[in-house]
């Protein structure tokens, strides 16, 4: 899929092309590259909103900027797509996300206009800051360092460290404040309240324009005026609002609001600030899924929509009860279950309600469910702080998420054995996200804290029981981990029933072979096992259920009887459940011999989710094929199995 031809978009290859576009001509380009990418995403699905509100705006930076020699940095990076389109990747964009395509975000091995690889949000400021002062360093002056930052992105820590820094670096650093008012769910938080009352206030922006006009704009006072005109707005800023500009604060630069998508007002004030020294940020507001009505009307729905109709804006259904549900979806509904019997429990997300389903809990538990912002760190210890109180926190965060509060986690939580249940969403492999979003990593690093429990179950009817176990008593830190996507029961709502901590459970009895999985890949552990049954090959099957502590007596009794062990999860083989395996079986001398199949010590490029499991060598073919080769080789063959 390639733009029309005769189309301005189909004659631009790179930046450079397109700075030879009349002005008066680009409004009709950002019109054509909206129609290309909604073409393209409604059939091959990405993050179509985000991209949507910034096609002015990324035509205005390439417009203004000499990329790639001015850097770019795209924070969070789903809002890339106009981006990618205009740097040589338009031919390849039909195969954005598709496995051994185009990436979903900014990365640095595929184009050098992706000056920084991108994925987890608000590491803009903080990388192009690196940037500017080693351009400093290195004496080159001119060159310019831009990040585009949105305004749900600029709440959390790490951004706030930057501009705290950036303040006080006297660099080229110009940070785009992407303001749409929402990041999947709506922004959250006293900051987002800040910015919508310079978004909102009648007063502010009425007189704001009314001096613009008296003092005839920047230009015909040169730097004088410029400077007289920024006096006054600040001026004006501080007695309208009860409090002093807070990008100012920060001694940085502030200007806006401005209509994020008047491409041509853009192109003037991009030009202006790209004269004006040090640290600045332009305040740009923009509409979410700007020019499709459906995306503007349900922004949340078309973050990422999966694949709609690009004249009607359906999207494609699921018939509920037909097929089984994604684990989200019982998380949510499991958690409002459990909350309504125990008034203890409350949920906490760092704004991944929809995400994770929590927002079925704030829909029918306002008060008791907390969505903190982007601040992964602050969830953490909010948590716990709630814990020591006697509540139960649920708190939700993505595998990948999680990596950001490691700290936290064992500072203040294991180390005080604090009981906060973290469930751990989108561990595993992903699938289209690719590297920045696959929960690889979890299961070991979890693993490594003292006092934490690290169970993963292995379908939603385990999921439940976990999520009923951990509020039952104190159990000091307890993570359950599962991965985005379906489950495999249609009829899933089981009723609750505890599960020993540290106990697992043997699925199928065989002689010579055992699997010992951890989490959903026992599914496809049991789909090899059948189908290995079909030709008279009988293998054990140890669902572990927990990491952390791990159940000793089955691991003797897989160790005992069985000449091989293969051992399967869906997470890093460093560190994960293969290597707590093998270092039982050195605890205790035994002479099996242990294949371990799961995500290999690298990082795994986007796919889906199939495409990447077979990739890395630990779906139900791949399991088939290593014990039919073990057997191969030893000429040996299993005789009985029983199913318990």
């Amino acid at each position: 899929m390639v733009p029309k031809k005769g189309t301005l978009l189909s004659t631009i290859q790179s930046p450079a092309e397109l700075r030879k576009v009349p002005m008066e001509q680009l409004p009709q380009l950002c019109s054509e590259i909206r129609d290309f990418i909604i073409d393209v995403i409604s059939v091959n699905p990405g993050h179509l909103g985000a991209s949507l509100g910034v096609i002015e705006l990324t035509v205005a930076l390439h417009y203004v900027f000499d990329t790639p020699d001015d850097l770019l940095v795209w924070d969070v990076g789903h809002q890339a797509y106009a981006h990618k389109i205009l740097t040589g990747r338009k031919e390849r964009f039909f195969t954005n996300r598709s496995y051994k395509g185009i990436s979903g975000f900014p990365k640095r091995s595929e184009s050098e206009y992706d000056a920084f690889g991108t994925g987890h949000s608000s590491t803009g400021i903080s990388a192009a800051l690196g940037m500017a002062t080693a351009s400093k360093l290195a004496g080159n002056m001119t060159r310019q360092h831009i990040a585009v930052v949105g305004d749900a992105s600029i709440v959390n820590g790490l951004a706030l460290e930057g501009l705290n820094n950036a303040g006080v670096s006297n660099t080229n650093l110009l940070i785009i404040l992407n303001d749409n008012g929402i990041a999947i769910d709506q922004s959250v938080g006293a900051i987002k309240d800040y910015l919508t009352d310079i978004r909102t206030s009648k007063a502010y922006n009425r007189l704001r324009d009314r001096i613009w006009r008296l003092l005839g704009g920047e230009k015909k006072y040169g730097k004088n005026g410029r400077n007289v005109v920024r006096q006054t707005k600040n001026a004006l800023r501080s007695s309208i609002f009860d409090s002093s500009n807070l990008f100012e604060a920060f001694k940085i630069r502030y200007f806006g609001p401005v209509d994020g998508h008047d491409i041509t007002h853009l192109i003037k004030l991009l030009q202006d600030l790209k004269s004006i020294p040090g640290p600045k940020l332009l305040h740009t507001i923009t509409t979410k899924g700007k020019g499709f009505s459906a995306a503007e009307r349900n922004q949340t729905a078309f973050h990422a929509p999966g694949v709609f109709d690009k004249n009607t804006g359906e999207q494609l259904a699921y018939e509920c009860g037909k097929i089984p549900p994604k684990y989200q979806i019982v998380f949510g509904h499991t958690i409002v279950e459990l909350a309504t019997q125990n008034e203890k429990i409350v949920g906490i997300t760092p704004a991944m309600s929809t995400g994770c389903s929590l927002n079925l809990m704030t829909n029918k538990m306002p008060d008791r469910s907390f969505d903190v912002g982007i601040a992964e760190e602050h969830a953490v210890t909010f948590a716990a702080g709630m814990a020591t109180q006697g509540f139960i926190p649920f708190c939700n965060i993505y595998s990948t998420f999680m990596q950001r509060a490691y700290d936290e986690v064992i500072h203040d939580v294991a180390l005080q054995n604090l009981s906060v249940v973290f469930c751990l969403d989108r561990g595993g492999l992903v699938g289209e996200d690719g590297p920045t979003h696959h929960g690889s990593f979890d299961l070991a690093y979890f693993r490594a804290i003292p006092n934490m429990i690290v169970a993963a179950p292995m379908d939603e009817h385990e999921l439940r029981h976990m999520m009923y176990t951990a509020q039952l008593k104190p159990h000091g830190p307890f993570s359950i981990r599962y991965p985005r996507g379906r489950g495999v029961h249609t009829k899933w709502k089981v009723p609750f029933k505890e599960i020993p901590i540290g106990k697992g459970r043997k699925l199928y009895s065989g002689d010579d072979i055992a699997i010992l999985s951890i989490g959903h890949p026992g599914n496809y552990a049991q789909q090899a096992i059948e189908e290995l049954r079909n030709e008279g090959v009988l293998v054990s099957l140890y669902d572990m259920r927990f990491l952390k502590p791990l159940d000793q007596h089955l691991l003797h009794d897989a160790f005992s009887h069985h000449k091989l062990i293969i051992t399967l999860e869906d997470g890093t083989l460093v560190g994960g459940l293969g290597s707590a395996v093998q270092e039982f079986q050195s605890d205790h001398n035994y002479s099996a011999n242990v294949i371990k199949l799961g995500i290999p010590d690298r990082f795994i490029e986007h796919g889906s989710p199939e495409e990447l499991t077979e990739e890395c060598g630990f779906d139900s073919a791949a399991i088939y094929n290593t014990i039919i080769r073990y057997l191969s080789k030893n000429k040996t063959r299993t005789l009985r199995t029983s199913i318990h």
